[in-house]
């Protein structure tokens, strides 16, 4: 093959590796897809949900409390709900959430919540870029009350949008 050839391979294959280094940038950086795996945040998620994965809004934007996040533990991506925002005190008594000693109205806890405090951690008050997460099925998660609180440091991302199945398509916040 000639140098004439060649460039003009060359120039052919150029818009495609553009897409490709555009399409692996926004998977790397801004979007990308998350898999559900065991039963940690029923019946608000399932096992197998296929979810798009936002990565830059928490860039530009506060996390909240109920966000759904993904947070990277010991190795392993977790999908869990945020509960507790940094400097407050929480605490679930009777199945009842308690921001700062103020009732907080907590609509996605699936089962019993059983009763803890942050004194149970040794804490007074949640750290500073920090969080407490906890999963919607609340009898069957590895969460804050066994992990800790969360550092901001170690969340990848907000999961807020079913893809698949497509009987479960869209938000769940």
């Amino acid at each position: 093959m000639d140098g004439k050839k060649l460039k003009k391979i060359g120039l052919e294959l150029l818009p495609y590796l553009g897409i490709i280094l555009v399409v692996l940038l926004v998977k790397r950086f801004l979007f990308s897809t998350i898999i559900v795996h065991g039963a940690s945040m029923e019946d608000t998620l399932h096992e197998n949900d296929v979810m798009i994965l936002d990565k830059i809004s928490y860039r530009f934007s506060d996390i909240k409390r109920f966000d759904v996040i993904v947070l990277e533990s010991g190795g392993t991506k977790l999908i869990k709900r945020v509960i507790g925002l940094p400097g407050e005190k929480i605490e679930y008594k009777d199945n009842q959430l308690y921001i700062d000693g103020n009732k907080i109205e907590d609509p996605y806890g699936n089962g019993t919540t059983y009763d803890f405090q942050l004194s149970d951690f040794n804490l007074e008050k949640i750290p500073d870029h920090y969080y407490f997460v906890l999963g919607d099925n609340r009898e069957d998660s590895i969460d804050s009350r066994i992990i800790g609180v969360v550092s901001e440091e170690d969340i990848i991302g907000h999961a807020r949008f079913i893809i698949f199945p497509f009987s479960r398509f869209g938000s769940v916040d």
